[in-house]
């Protein structure tokens, strides 16, 4: 069916029906808030689940590795289930199971079940989020799917900030079950709300019978490759650092697994007739989307980490608090999202992206500027920068991506652009977290060999704290232990904030990057919010 007819169709032909869209919106986008929430909330849980469950710092981290690697699998399938067994049958199932399998990492009784059940959400909310969007794209007309793609983009980019602060406080104040628990009551009003409010879409009912009319049937194999590629390198990038890298036998063997499966799917998913991806999706286009949406989800995902991280270790902020540094900037970005939406019909995506782009490059040099005596409003001011470019950046990437796509692309392209941004973020956490380590032992290394006897600075340091300790009422011998001990501390600190503000410089250029990308882009129609589908 040509895109003409389909959306021309009616409401009937959408899966919004009779029902205003923006309901519509409001639902998927509450369900994927909720999903996308999962990926970062459990993050500053950690310490509390790993003394909850009597485990290590490192055996309680795979509840985060579990969850993306499930998450990312999953992607690539989901576009072929929802059109061979119906899109509003398969996201109600995914929904069911996000919210059972949540109410269950909740009342986990030791780490194996916590992960066991954790693997089961991260399997249903990758199968989630993707086809919340491919819904959105097919119940607006092409003229309001930019704003459309605007509420979206709330759940999807404001999520992984709130989870930080979130999480910090449900742990701070009761307990890390609530972590998941939250998810049972907001998962049982979304999955009502969704039963009642979207309806079967004609389109798809029809695709669905010509596919069993042609006797597609699902690309195991395909799929097993792609899940391989994508698992493995979900946990190569995740544990690598944790691992040592290549010391390691087991990430070895997910790298030689990564690198197998990828030679094998690539010629498989180009030369199959109904492969699990559609690399007729290859183009110049979505290619450039892709990519972007890569760097936007490295420098989102990264952030969120480590800009809590910096402030608990270094500044000695709560969980809580350094949460909370991060959330005047969710409330630009929601507030920007909808700006961005009206931009998508009078503005290029492409410069709307290499603005972003840019914005973001000066947020991230902005945090180069770390010393020991930023106050609270810095960071605050460092996230309100990022909440201006992003919005630019994640609405036009989405509209330009469905671009030139047929319907019957959509559920594709939906995953493909997600799988992008989950992969993307994996990428950016596993460089700024190899960044941060190797360049603090190299700042250490060399602040280090100025703290010698024969260094003036270090002398005078040295007997000025000596006096200052045994002012408090420590002999000579103690205070001067003391003082050396001071020394070493302020030698860490220093080191930590130069690997820091080495991150950020790495993260500003991974920024720049996305801004000729950006602008090899096609020009779209103007008007058409979600790229015409023609």
């Amino acid at each position: 069916m040509s895109g003409a007819n389909t959306t021309s169709g009616g409401a009937a032909a959408s899966p919004a029906g009779a029902t205003n869209p923006w309901l519509i919106a409001v639902v998927v986008s509450l369900a994927t808030f909720m999903e996308v929430l999962d990926t970062t909330i459990a993050n500053v849980a950690l310490r509390y689940i790993s003394g909850g469950l009597a485990v290590s710092a490192d055996q309680a981290s795979w509840v985060v590795t579990t969850y993306l690697v499930s998450n990312a699998t999953i992607l690539v399938a989901s576009s072929f289930i929802a059109e061979r067994y119906g899109r509003r049958r398969f996201y109600l199932v995914c929904l069911a199971t996000f919210t059972i399998a949540s109410i269950l990492c909740g009342l986990a009784w030791n780490l194996q079940s916590l992960l066991i059940f954790r693997m089961i959400q991260g399997f249903a909310g990758g199968g989630m989020v993707p086809t919340s969007q491919a819904i959105l794209a097919d119940s607006f007309p092409p003229a309001k799917r930019g704003q459309a793609f605007a509420m979206f983009g709330v759940a999807v980019v404001v999520a992984p900030v709130v989870g930080p602060t979130l999480g910090g406080y449900l742990s701070d104040n009761f307990s890390w079950h609530w972590c998941f628990l939250i998810n049972g009551p907001v998962g049982v009003f979304a999955f009502i709300l969704v039963y009642f409010l979207v309806e079967k879409s004609q389109e798809m009912r029809r695709k669905r019978q010509e596919l069993r009319r042609q006797g597609v049937r699902f690309d195991l194999i395909g799929f097993l490759l792609v899940a391989s590629f994508l698992g493995s390198l979900e946990l190569v990038l995740d544990r690598g650092q944790t691992e040592d890298w290549f010391d390691s036998n087991f990430i070895i063997a997910m790298t030689a697994l990564c690198v197998l499966s990828f030679a094998l799917a690539t010629p498989w998913v180009l030369t199959k007739s109904n492969p699990i991806i559609d690399g007729r999706l290859g183009t110049k286009q979505f290619g450039s989307c892709f990519i972007v949406m890569m760097a936007t989800g490295a420098i989102l995902i990264a952030t969120t980490q480590f800009l809590p991280q910096v402030l608990q270790q270094d500044y000695r902020y709560t969980a809580t608090w350094a949460g909370l540094a991060l959330s005047p900037g969710g409330l630009v970005t929601m507030v920007m999202m909808f700006v961005a939406g009206r931009l998508t019909t009078v503005v290029q995506p492409k410069y709307m992206i290499a603005t972003g782009a840019l914005i973001i490059a000066g947020s991230m040099w902005w945090l180069t500027q770390l010393s020991p005596g930023l106050n609270f409003a810095f960071f605050v001011l460092s996230r309100l920068y990022i909440g201006l470019g992003l919005p630019l950046i994640f609405i036009a990437i989405t509209s330009a991506s469905y671009y030139g796509l047929r319907p019957d692309q959509t559920n594709q392209a939906s995953a493909m652009i997600n799988a992008a941004r989950n992969i993307g973020g994996s990428i950016g956490v596993c460089i700024a977290l190899n960044v941060l380590a190797h360049r603090q032992q190299w700042h250490q290394s060399r602040l280090v060999e100025h703290i010698v006897p024969s260094s003036p600075a270090y002398h005078e340091t040295l007997q000025t704290m000596s006096r200052y300790f045994a002012q408090k009422g420590a002999t000579m011998a103690d205070a001067q232990s003391q003082a050396t001990a001071w020394i070493g501390q302020q030698v860490q600190m220093q080191s930590s904030y130069l690997a820091y503000i080495d991150v950020f410089y790495v993260l500003t250029m991974i920024a720049l990057s996305a801004i000729p990308l950006a602008l090899i882009l096609s020009n779209v129609e103007l008007g058409e919010g979600g790229g015409g589908m023609h």
